[in-house]
């Protein structure tokens, strides 16, 4: 902008204008004059934004997730098309190709095309965890049992396209699937939140029950060194991997639902892995053993 935009926007004198924009220029700020038709005074990179802070490199970071067909909300998409023009012009060309360079799909080769639509009550809760507001919760579980409660909204969690409100209840900390909420009616009251509350870790914890919830059944396996790699892959959060045998092999623990669906998931891996129990497990093994070799013998 000219120093007669400026001397207009802080109401000083042109003089004045010239005088602080020099002035800024010799203690460091990266500000230059451009002169002729067009010219004026100019922020430059190379150091951090007068406003924003953001260096080159943050900018286009942040430019690179909020591309026209990334996963980012309308409302993240118009907050930095407003905020692109707040840049130093030598960023903001770098910052708009990165919103172009990138396009974020999330769907699985095979699957529908249709996008999930966001959960009813997912703008509401992020705004009381935002605000830091109680919530009274009306709330239907997998059982169809329908239950209201005030609840003390501490976070939200996408796991993979499933939305989760973590809150504080009466009964302890809690985790609720949004598209299961049936109202949401914000109290006005504070939130008590812990000083010590992460979001990320408590996710964890939350995730870890209900991962062991689902599968509770273990069994136990010795598997040969070189297939760790293809049971990380196949089972996940669900392989514990323990030490050497004297024999090299490596112990190993899988989790699963019961007994007949994890002895199906370990039949195809019997050239690897020795599968030790429980029983039930080893004897699950051996019937499926039996049929194959009676229908393929």
């Amino acid at each position: 902008m000219t120093a007669a935009e400026v001397a207009r926007e802080l109401e000083i004198s042109e003089r004045t204008a010239r005088r602080d924009l020099d002035a800024l220029g010799m203690a460091g700020v990266p500000v230059y004059s451009v002169q002729g038709r067009g010219g004026g005074w100019r922020l430059v990179g190379g150091a951090r934004t007068d406003l924003s802070g953001l260096t080159a490199s943050e900018a286009r970071a942040l430019f690179l997730v909020a591309g026209p067909a990334s996963a980012a909300t309308p409302a993240v998409k118009a907050a930095l098309r407003k905020l692109v023009h707040a840049l130093p012009e030598p960023f903001r060309v770098q910052a708009e190709t990165a919103a172009s360079s990138l396009v974020l799909d999330p769907r699985r080769w095979g699957a529908s095309r249709i996008e999930p639509r966001p959960p009813r009550f997912l703008d509401a809760l992020q705004d009381a965890v935002i605000r830091g507001v109680q919530v009274r919760l009306g709330y239907v579980d997998r059982e169809g049992a329908a239950t209201e409660r005030t609840v003390h909204p501490l976070g939200i969690v996408a796991k993979g396209q499933s939305w989760y409100l973590v809150a504080n209840t009466e009964a302890g900390r809690r985790s609720f699937r949004i598209d299961r909420v049936s109202s949401a009616d914000p109290t006005g009251d504070p939130v008590h939140r812990p000083e010590d509350f992460d979001l990320a870790e408590s996710w964890r914890v939350i995730a870890d029950d209900v991962d062991r919830k689902r599968t509770p059944l273990e069994a136990r396996a010795v598997c040969a060194p070189q297939a760790i790699g293809i049971l990380r892959i196949g089972f996940g959060g669900r392989l514990e991997v323990g030490g050497a045998t004297t024999d090299g092999r490596i112990e190993v623990v899988i989790r699963g639902n019961d007994e007949h669906t994890l002895a199906g998931e370990l039949a195809g891996l019997v050239e690897w892995i020795d599968v030790t129990g429980p029983p039930a497990v080893r004897d699950h093994l051996a019937s499926i053993g039996n049929m194959l070799v009676e229908r393929y013998a």
